[in-house]
Parts: structure tokens; C-alpha cells; sequence
């Protein structure tokens, strides 16, 4: 029996899309204006792009981008180190370990609102930069902007990527998420839920992010009749009708990936002022089921209260930290005390 292969489909798919993915990379390392491109050339086998980085005509590196996702392969891609000295022509270190910081970074960054596509406003946010993302995603059933729900985690893994170059080193990542309900178009057809969250963790997992914690957040009784959910069964009682009510949504805790213990942050931090400011008072959650009362706006379908916000800037960074939101709704976070 024979079955059908399966053929990826490309996001790049031609030589300008892979030189202006290479040069948006260039900007970002600050080295746009002394390097340029050969022929990129498309390897089907891997399903990648491979650009020659060239200076004064001599090729220097290579950047490679994923074709299917558009994003670019940093583990395969030459780093900024290594471009660098072959531009100026210094002895490259022999490869071995790296040598690791004494103290994490302390960001710069003040205090902005940025205004446009979240990937595009990532991709000139400087590399690790950022303290703590915390978010709520656009969700897939609330926007016709996406041609499938395939597209729709493709742009979310290209943000959440881009996330993880801003974020600085062993920070968190805390996304506010859940399940979604497509309703059915007509009583001949079934509404389908899709499990966000599950389809979500992968992609932080692949993207260089490791798992934490899994924090309910618990509504009030009664908080999800708004949805229609659980009416049918409550009245008439059929089995395989029952359908509880939504009262909870998830609060995932990731944090990129690193050797360094947390440890190392707080026994490190180069203003341990701010460590002992930043120590949380009596009265904080001490388990993973948080209930807490939703907040509702006409100005937003989906807003998250600002005591989610604080309890999540507070325990996930220290004072004068920089918070980022990427899709920023209301700006719940920077009301919060986040630096956004």
C-alpha cells in the first residue's frame, strides 16, 4: 500500500524573501551596512535556505533560514562573534566552551509602546534585552486575519522565537492561555474546541524554552455560561451530551533555556538593593490554583485582570525589570508596573 508523501509548504519561496530575512538579521547585529549577500539557494532536502554573507566580495558566513516557518536557523546561521572577527580580520578563538558572564545583563530599555505587526517591532527589539515577556495570545477564533489554523501557529512560533532572542538569559516566558471554541457554522454541524495550550507548549519547547509550571487561574462559578457551553446537557441530561462549563484558563510558565540555576540571578544580580526590594510580602499564592475575578471591557473580547499582571510581574522579576507584552491589548501589563 502506498501512501502519499507529504509536500512541506513554503513560506520563503523566493531569493528576494530569503536576502530580506537575511538582512533583517544583519540589522539586528549591527553589521547590515559592511556585509552583503551572494545567491541564496534553496537546499529541498532540508527545506532550507542557505545565504553566502559576503565582505569586500569574500564569503565571511552563511545565514539559514527555515523555508517551511521563515525563521531563521540560529544554530546554523554564522554568529555575530565570528563575522566580526573575520571583517576585521582577527584570530578566531578555538571552539570549546564558553566562557559565561559573572553577572546577568541589566537591560536599558525604557519604557516604549510600540505601534504595529508584533514580529516586524521584535526583529529591531535588541538581543537579550528583556527580563520577562508575559502575554495572552490573539486568539485563532478571534481574528480573520489567518488562512488556517496551520498559519496562525506559524506567526504565534515566529513571535514567541523572536521572544526568545530578546529575552535575556534564564528569564521567563508566562503566557496566559486556553483552550478556544469554534462555533459551528450551521445545526447540521458540531462546534470544535481547540486545545491551544498543548499545541502552544510544543512550540516553546522547540523554540529553546524549557517548562516550569502549568498555574490555574479559577473564575467564579458560573463565570463561563457566557459561552453556551454545558446549556444542552443541563437541560435535558442525555449522556454523551456533558459538556462542562469553562470556569478556568491556564497560566504556563516557561523559561529559556540555560546551564545557569535561578540562583545565579538573585546571588549575582549587581544591585542586590533591588533583590531585597523585590522580595514578596505576606499573602502571595502559595499554590498553582489562583482564583482570581475576570475583568471585561467593550473595548476588548478578551482582557486579562491587572491582579493577574501583578501577581506575575512581581513573582517573575525583579524591581525596575523590563517587562515585554508582544500583542499588548489594553496595555494591562504596562498598568501593571511592567516596563512595556
Amino acid at each position: 500500500m502506498r501512501t502519499k508523501k507529504s509536500v512541506a509548504v513554503y513560506l520563503v519561496k523566493t531569493v528576494e524573501q530569503a536576502k530580506q530575512i537575511s538582512g533583517v538579521y544583519l540589522q539586528t547585529i549591527r553589521l547590515d551596512g559592511v556585509v552583503s549577500f551572494g545567491l541564496p539557494e534553496i537546499d529541498d532536502r532540508y527545506h532550507i535556505w542557505r545565504v553566502p554573507l559576503l565582505h569586500q566580495n569574500h564569503v565571511i558566513g552563511e545565514a539559514v533560514i527555515d523555508a517551511v516557518s521563515s525563521l531563521l536557523v540560529e544554530t546554523k546561521t554564522t554568529k555575530k562573534q565570528a563575522l566580526e572577527d573575520r571583517i576585521l580580520g582577527r584570530k578566531q578563538i578555538a571552539s570549546g566552551k564558553k566562557k559565561s558572564n559573572d553577572t546577568p545583563k541589566i537591560s536599558n530599555i525604557r519604557n516604549t509602546v510600540g505601534y504595529g505587526d508584533s514580529e516586524m517591532l521584535l526583529w529591531k527589539t535588541p538581543g537579550e534585552s528583556i527580563d520577562l515577556v508575559f502575554t495572552s495570545p490573539p486568539y485563532y477564533n478571534a481574528r480573520v486575519e489567518y488562512a488556517d489554523y496551520a498559519d496562525y501557529l506559524n506567526k504565534m512560533r515566529r513571535i514567541i522565537n523572536q521572544c526568545h532572542r530578546a529575552l535575556n538569559e534564564g528569564r521567563f516566558f508566562v503566557i496566559n492561555i486556553s483552550p478556544v471554541l469554534i462555533r459551528r457554522s450551521s445545526r447540521n454541524e458540531s462546534s470544535k474546541r481547540i486545545a491551544l495550550p498543548f499545541d502552544f507548549h510544543r512550540i516553546f519547547i522547540e523554540e529553546g524554552f524549557d517548562f516550569v509550571d502549568d498555574i490555574i487561574w479559577v473564575k467564579p462559578e458560573g463565570a463561563g455560561w457566557a459561552t453556551g457551553r454545558g446549556r444542552r446537557f443541563a437541560a435535558d441530561r442525555n449522556p454523551l451530551q456533558y459538556k462542562p462549563v469553562p470556569v478556568s484558563e491556564y497560566v504556563l510558565v516557561y523559561r529559556k533555556h540555560t546551564d545557569k540555576l535561578i540562583d545565579w540571578h538573585i546571588r549575582s544580580h549587581p544591585d542586590q538593593k533591588l533583590v531585597a526590594e523585590s522580595k514578596i510580602a505576606d499573602g502571595y499564592e502559595t499554590t498553582n490554583i489562583w482564583k482570581i475575578h475576570p475583568a471585561h471591557s467593550r473595548k476588548h473580547p478578551a482582557v486579562f485582570p491587572v491582579k493577574l499582571a501583578e501577581n506575575i510581574i512581581s513573582y517573575y522579576s525583579f524591581k525596575n525589570d523590563v517587562a515585554l507584552d508582544p500583542f499588548a491589548g489594553l496595555g494591562t501589563v504596562g498598568e501593571s508596573g511592567g516596563e512595556t
